[in-house]
């Protein structure tokens, strides 16, 4: 399959989903990753163009980790708009990553360029199939429209899970990636008082009892019309909440 993970900024797909990345890596599915904004805030020290030329190598060298394709469509971090503009440059995201699956933000994150990428993801992956938009690739012509995940929240908060992915065997791996990004780890120490892998384990290990095992992360797949969920097609290790809300 090809699998599509869009974050916000550099580092969130690391951060929310990169274990349940590195097993599809490991499983031989084919990986992008699509970072909507360039991070050109992500320090007190660091001009702008600097720090984003330096997170997006950050972002390279994290991909790089599991083989992941890097997708970079370089808006301005914190200043996400749904717009003509940002829609055609996820569209045209969707085209080259051609994905049977996609990861998002929730649409209602603590941070508005998180709840933004998902909402455009949500409501526009399907036009990648839409030939009379037009973009640099073509329209995708197999007609599918992808299976749509959200993913977790920072410390879970506001978000019910529905679906558990098993990462006690990536978690290693997932701490990896994130570790490349070596800039926010100063930067979110003194913004948030975390530390890298406390912040990472915490909430896999809080998932993980929910889901049975050692890690997880959590997901909610998005009903929409013309999504088939007849199946999911996530890695081994998928389980699913008992209640399921939606």
């Amino acid at each position: 399959m090809n699998v599509l993970f869009v974050g916000a900024h550099p580092d969130d797909i690391e951060a929310f989903a990169g274990g349940t990345a590195a097993l599809y890596a490991r499983d031989g599915h084919s990986v992008s990753f699509c970072i909507a904004t360039n991070g050109n805030v992500g320090s007190r020290t660091v001009p702008p163009e600097e720090i984003a030329e330096i997170r997006r190598a950050e972002a390279g060298r994290a991909a790089a980790v599991i083989g992941a394709r890097l997708i970079w469509l370089g808006f301005d971090d914190e200043f996400l708009f749904d717009t003509r503009e940002t829609r055609l440059a996820f569209i045209e995201a969707f085209r080259q990553a051609d994905p049977d699956v996609v990861f998002c933000h929730w649409r209602q994150d603590y941070n508005p360029d998180h709840s933004i990428s998902g909402q455009i993801v949500d409501e526009c992956v399907h036009m990648a199939g839409i030939p009379n938009i037009a973009t640099a690739t073509p329209a995708i012509q197999t007609g599918r429209i992808p299976h749509v995940y959200f993913m977790d929240t920072p410390a879970g908060v506001g978000f019910e899970p529905e679906i558990y992915v098993d990462i006690t065997e990536t978690f290693a791996t997932k701490v990896r990636m994130v570790a490349a990004h070596k800039s926010q780890d100063g930067w979110m120490k003194e913004m948030f008082g975390y530390e890298l892998e406390a912040f990472l384990e915490i909430p896999a290990r809080f998932r993980g009892l929910q889901a049975g095992c050692s890690l997880a992360e959590a997901f909610r797949p998005s009903y929409r019309w013309g999504r088939t969920f007849t199946h999911h097609p996530l890695p081994n290790g998928c389980r699913e909440a008992a209640v399921r809300r939606v």
